[in-house]
């Protein structure tokens, strides 16, 4: 049975038995406390939380989900997967066990011609929680399940909560025997090897306290409705049911892994070690595909920094595996595309953007590879000339944590160099890391009680009415007021304040657009400065700001009035964001997908996805683009459509935003349509100008214009003609031929200045002879040891020491030891002849000594090295230093 095939008989079971199927939400978590979603209840954690009311009593879905504490596990066992799929039925106080067991057993055991998953009973074993009676009574009295194949389990395996306050419960959970060949018999308490968890049944009935995660937190009670949430693992129950030994070798991942084996020239199941690297390619780069479609870009934190670390491993593991840097993941993308297009069909309207994205990052990984080689090798370099063997573990975190640089490939090439690497110390300081990392996960799960606040104003007031669309004003209730993060009954003069208001014409922070300001009046009463509003939970207008004067009480009729001039300025950015936005897809083609945007006063900034600058003439392109389409006046239209109408007629949805159902379609002529929850102008004319001030990268295949729009546009525009015009007067040249005439200017400057270094280079080098001359002897060598003169840079100065080494011959050892201060940073670099190092006396030594009078370090070769430091003042006590170790060799 095909995995898709599994998605789909899993919601049809459960729709039919009066369930609602819910669709994935993101893998990007609203949930404050996570960065992305780890299990299929977490869409539903509001509910069960008691923040929110759900909008049904039963919920049926099929989650993305992503884990990655078990990300160095991936390959190496038949389960784990950093991407996986978490098929569940959901039910919040409409049943409980003895209707959640008998239907998970129906679905699982009912033959496939009859729409279930068909698996022999003999072939199941179940698990409850140690005193989970009513459980083990139902498995056994309703469902039929032989006594022997129960077994109780304890707090560890079978009891869940979420790690805070809140639901918890006791677990059962349905195993598969995968056979004799996998194992000893005895159920899964014997070997969870041979036999597998497929779907793990959560009955929350109990409120638990303070305490760990596992254990050691009292139950307060029972929940006043009890709750359930089942997770049916997808990949696994499609190894089960497909026969196969792992996840990776299912019809899905499996396409993947076997194209990736082709690409390498390898064959799965030849070798351990290259099948454990393919199944690592495979899921890697599945993960990958996924959390770029739904909005994730590579970086350095947060959701960016787990997807490049997944490209990573995928890149390096290929290059294992072919032994060739050729680029392999545009391949494998597409593969997975494909395979995975069954389950979720916007993947195939995404793949533009997704290649675009994970192709750039495996082009800049080449890059990093390089010098991250590079960097490798200098530390190396280090290691040898202090007479040690062992990379230190603090450089091999360095290049894991600053530059992606993989353990595996320092170990390889610590071990090509006849070098081990201090893996011990590597593993601490990654611990270290994540232990960091854990604490503030900790920290922010106080989170929930800000949430919660929230949804029980939500509760109580109701969705919010927004007004803005048509309105600048409006007579409004107050129904909630927080102060100091608590709920309170009034705010008074100078206070902070939270206002929540049944309707408002206030545009709360959202789609890039910026909050709306303005005022709340109590009449002859109070007033209220609003400085911004925002969504802390859908539906839910939350007006920040604060009293100027009197006092704001619940339940006051209010008059709410926003800032209309700085409302206009910010329509007018937005606006101007949709016309750029089409501009670049006309100039760049579709892949110029939307990755972020900001719409304030006057001035916009636009994130699109590229792999490579504008450029100049481009950007002016699409400037002129821009202009001469506001100029025609073109009317802004805005209608509310279901998602399915609006994708139909052409509009663009903006990458990883979340939509609901209905949504709200602008449009400008055929030129422009998307779905945008903003406010916006009557018609383009309204702009009066756009002005791109310019692009830049902001990260790996993200690119980002700024522009001023209307007056914004105009004052910028006249101060550039006032400057251009001071120019033009001073320089005694036409406006048109500034150009010709500054890169003239320009071009003199460089030569001159080019003849200068020569000339100065020269007059230092002049210097050798007499220096050469001052050699004294120190032991048994002629050692040099004077400072450059005036004006020398680091370069001059290694070139005047190897000019000096020269003049005093190879006959007996000689030193050269000089310093110069560039940019009052004093340089030291010294130089030693063969003799002098067959004496035992070598530059890479000394410079140690020289460096550490001058508060610094330095290092380099037997016969040259160069250091530095902080304190130009010691550059003498530096140069004696040198001469006293020579002496004394």
């Amino acid at each position: 049975m095909e995995t898709a095939e599994i998605a789909r008989r899993f919601l049809s079971f459960f729709e039919k038995n009066g369930h609602t199927v819910v669709p994935s939400a993101s893998l990007i978590a609203e949930d404050p406390t996570l960065l992305l979603v780890p299990a299929g209840m977490v869409p539903f954690k509001p509910f069960f939380l008691g923040q929110r009311t759900p909008p049904h009593a039963t919920a049926t879905s099929v989650q993305k989900c992503i884990r990655t504490k078990d990300i160095e596990e991936v390959g190496k066992t038949s389960r784990h997967a950093t991407f996986f799929q978490m098929l569940g039925n959901f039910s919040f106080g409409a049943y409980f066990k003895e209707q959640a067991i008998p239907l998970a057993w129906e679905l699982v055991t009912t033959p496939v011609e009859d729409g279930g998953f068909g698996i022999d009973p003999d072939r199941l074993w179940v698990t409850v929680y140690l005193d989970d009676d009513e459980a083990e009574q139902i498995w056994r009295e309703k469902v039929g399940v032989r006594p022997e194949r129960i077994q109780r389990m304890g707090m560890e395996e079978n009891y869940w909560s979420m790690g805070v306050p809140g639901p918890c419960g006791p677990c059962s959970e349905i195993f598969y025997d995968r056979g004799p060949e996998f194992g000893v018999e005895g159920g899964p308490e014997a070997d969870e090897n041979r036999y597998i968890e497929i779907w793990n049944l959560v009955f929350m009935q109990y409120e638990r306290g303070e305490g760990g995660d596992k254990g050691g937190f009292p139950i307060l009670g029972e929940l006043p409705k009890k709750n359930i949430d089942t997770g049916l693992g997808l990949e696994r129950l499609a190894a089960v049911l497909q026969g196969v030994d792992n996840i990776y070798e299912t019809d899905i991942i499996g396409r993947v892994l076997h194209r990736a084996a082709e690409l390498t020239g390898t064959r799965y199941g030849d070798k351990h070690d290259q099948d454990v690297m393919l199944r690592v390619v495979a899921d890697h780069v599945r993960s990958a595909v996924m959390l770029v479609a739904d909005g994730v870009k590579p970086g350095n934190e947060k959701a960016g920094y787990v997807l490049r670390r997944i490209l990573r491993r995928s890149i390096r593991n290929l290059r294992l595996l072919s032994g060739t840097d050729t680029f392999h993941l545009h391949e494998l993308t597409e593969v997975s595309i494909d395979a995975m297009k069954d389950i979720y069909p916007d993947l195939v309207d995404k793949a533009d953007v997704v290649h675009g994205v994970i192709d750039t990052e495996e082009r800049n990984f080449a890059d990093t590879l390089r010098a991250g080689t590079t960097l490798f090798g200098r530390a190396a370099e280090r290691t040898r000339q202090a007479g040690g063997t062992t990379f230190s573990g603090s450089d091999a975190f360095q290049l894991h944590d600053t530059y992606g640089f993989p353990i595996d490939l320092t170990l390889e090439m610590a071990e090509e160099q006849g070098l081990t690497v201090d893996e011990a110390s590597f593993r601490e300081l990654m611990q270290n890391q994540k232990d960091t990392a854990k604490a503030d996960a900790k920290a922010k799960k106080l989170g929930n009680a800000d949430i919660s606040l929230y949804a029980q104003l939500l509760e109580g007031a109701g969705t919010t009415d927004f007004l803005g669309y048509s309105d600048a004003e409006s007579e409004s209730h107050v129904k909630g007021i927080v102060v100091g993060g608590v709920s309170a009954p009034a705010a008074r003069a100078g206070e902070k304040v939270e206002i929540v208001l049944d309707r408002t014409p206030f545009y709360a922070e959202s789609g890039g657009q910026l909050a709306d300001t303005g005022t709340l009046t109590v009449d002859g009463r109070g007033v209220v400065d609003v400085e911004d509003v925002q969504k802390p939970i859908p539906g839910l207008f939350v007006h920040r700001g604060t009293v100027r004067s009197g006092e704001v009480v619940l339940d006051d009729v209010v008059h709410a009035n926003i800032d209309t001039g700085r409302r206009h300025a910010i329509e007018r950015s937005h606006s101007a964001t949709h016309l750029i936005h089409s501009a670049l897809r006309n100039a760049l083609g579709p892949s110029a997908g939307q990755a972020g945007s900001e719409n304030r006063p006057g001035q916009l900034r636009f994130d699109f996805t590229s792999d490579s600058a504008l450029g100049g003439a481009r950007l002016a392109e699409v400037e002129e683009e821009v202009n001469t389409v506001l100029a025609g006046d073109i009317a802004v239209r805005t209608e509310e459509r279901s998602l399915d109408e609006a994708l139909k007629m052409g509009a663009l949805a903006m990458f990883g935003e979340k939509y609901g159902d209905r949504v709200r379609v602008v449009q400008m002529s055929d030129y422009s349509v998307e779905l945008c929850g903003g406010t916006h102008v009557p018609s383009t004319a309204r702009l009066g100008i756009v002005k791109l001030l310019g692009e830049s990268s902001i990260g790996s295949g993200v690119r980002r214009v700024e522009a001023a729009v209307g007056v914004d546009a105009f004052k910028r525009l006249s101060k550039e003609s006032a400057l251009v015009g001071q120019l033009s007067e001073q320089l005694k040249t036409p406006r048109e031929q500034l150009p010709e005439r500054i890169d003239s200017m320009v071009s003199r400057l460089r030569a001159a200045e080019k003849e200068i270094e020569k000339l100065r280079a020269s007059q230092v080098l002049q210097a050798a002879g007499s220096i050469a001359d001052g050699a004294r002897r120190h032991g048994a060598a002629l050692v040099v040891a004077a400072s450059a003169p005036e004006g020398a840079s680091g370069d001059d100065l290694r070139t005047l020491v190897l000019d000096v080494r020269g003049r005093l011959g190879e006959e007996e050892p000689v030193v050269v030891a000089m310093t110069a201060v560039p940019k009052d940073r004093p340089v030291v670099v010294i130089a030693t002849n063969k003799a002098a190092q067959k004496a035992g006396i070598k530059a890479g030594d000394l410079v140690g000594v020289a460096a550490r009078a001058l508060g610094g370090g330095g290092g380099g070769k037997p016969d040259i090295a160069q250091g530095g430091g902080t304190d130009p003042a010691k550059v003498e006590e530096a140069l004696r230093a040198v001469e006293a170790r020579v002496a004394g060799a």
